[in-house]
């Protein structure tokens, strides 16, 4: 979405907002913590909320080999933070790692926790207390957020004093809010759905301008095996990692499947479809129209047939209905471009892909590009050129690659 917004124009920044602090975060070093103590031959009970997957021991046996059994038995506060801080910086190493190996690198890795300590939160409570959108009931604070269309006021501070995940949200927003951009787009997962409105309602009661924040739900995915789905529970410790399916259908692939549906909309991503090397794969036959052309002119060179740009060449002769749609396709990117960027659906982008694929080879199928006639030749190469000059650009700011083999 960043590159398409890019390349209509938009000077974006790329940021990934680590939830570092936390009830979650507190079980999630735990889980740590008890599976070290039970590798070292500690009987400690494992947390009934804890996380039960296998990389949650890998880290355990990482600790483990840098620190022996220097933590063992130990459970006082410095303890817990260690197992805290350790876990974070390895699963953040991870998905850093697993992120670039998927063509996704962002430009600010924004710490939740660095929200603290810098009375930032202390300044938003008092900047809504004076806009009078806040008020206190039974010990704790409580945002009217109603006010704004949310289905009921939501608390901000509980009665304990301790914020909720609400105020640290709040306090990001306004942090973003701080740094002078024009327009923040969040990206949530679907189960964040019912979040929407009361973050809409802090963003109005801050004083934000109307469309300064804007919310994609992405839904989820579900993978296809051998034509069955294959079942997850990231808490149960059961699922795919991004990095597996990297390594079963290569980045291209993964990366034009999780585009080519609305991210708005459930998607099955078909592992035997993806992996298979035929015209039934996208991918295969999107980057195959570009391997295609590029064999096309290589084999024009070799005939000593090349194509002098600064030269005038006699475009009429493309009359063909074929060549008349392909010119067509070609002269709708920019318009494509524009609308994926203003509607946030990267879809229409890889839809586009595949039509102009399709068009194409629908096109060679049809009529010969290296013929008798070499003015007409002439004029075909710079039509299938410029095809894949335009597949190359749109595959471009997918993140794909345009092979010139296959």
């Amino acid at each position: 979405l960043s590159s398409i917004l890019k390349a209509a124009g938009y000077e974006v920044e790329k940021e990934y907002y680590i939830n570092d602090q936390g009830k979650q975060i507190d079980i999630l070093g735990q889980s740590v913590q008890v599976r070290y103590n039970n590798l070292l031959g500690e009987k400690k009970e494992f947390p009934d909320d804890g996380y039960k997957g296998e990389y949650i021991v890998d880290i355990a046996k990482e600790v483990i080999g840098k620190f022996q059994d220097k933590y063992k038995g130990r459970d006082n506060k410095e303890t817990q933070e260690f197992f805290k801080e350790i876990t974070l910086k390895k699963i953040l190493s991870g998905i850093e790692k697993d992120l670039k190996d998927f063509g996704v690198e962002f430009d600010v890795w924004f710490s939740e926790k660095s929200l603290y300590g810098q009375n930032k939160l202390q300044e938003v409570i008092e900047l809504l207390q004076q806009r009078g959108f806040l008020y206190k009931e039974k010990g704790a604070l409580w945002l009217k957020s109603t006010v704004f269309g949310d289905e009921k006021d939501r608390v901000v501070i509980r009665e304990n004093n301790i914020p909720t995940y609400f105020a640290s949200d709040i306090v990001y927003h306004q942090n973003k809010y701080q740094r002078g951009f024009e327009k923040v787009i969040d990206i949530w997962g679907a189960d964040h759905h019912g979040y929407i409105k009361r973050m809409k309602a802090a963003a109005q009661a801050l004083g934000y301008p109307e469309g300064f924040l804007d919310v994609l739900i992405v839904q989820f995915v579900t993978l296809i095996k051998d034509g069955k789905e294959v079942g997850m529970s990231t808490r149960g410790g059961e699922f795919v990692t991004l990095r597996d399916l990297i390594r079963e259908v290569g980045k291209d692939v993964a990366r034009y499947f999780f585009l080519m549906r609305s991210y708005d909309s459930h998607t099955e991503f078909d592992l035997d479809v993806a992996k298979s090397q035929s015209m039934e794969n996208p991918v295969y036959y999107i980057q195959y129209a570009y391997a295609r052309i590029c064999s096309i002119i290589k084999k024009a060179e070799q005939e000593g047939i090349k194509v002098d740009k600064n030269k005038e060449v006699d475009l009429h002769l493309l009359d063909k209905e074929e060549e008349i749609e392909l010119i067509k396709k070609l002269s709708s990117l920019k318009e494509v471009v524009r609308k994926s960027a203003l509607t946030r659906k990267p879809h229409l982008l890889t839809t586009y892909l595949y039509d102009l694929a399709s068009s194409f080879h629908k096109y060679y199928t049809v009529h010969r590009v290296i013929t008798e006639d070499t003015e007409l030749t002439k004029a075909r190469l710079i039509l299938i050129d410029c095809t894949r000059i335009v597949l190359f650009n749109t595959l471009k700011i997918l993140g794909i690659s345009a092979p010139e083999s296959m």
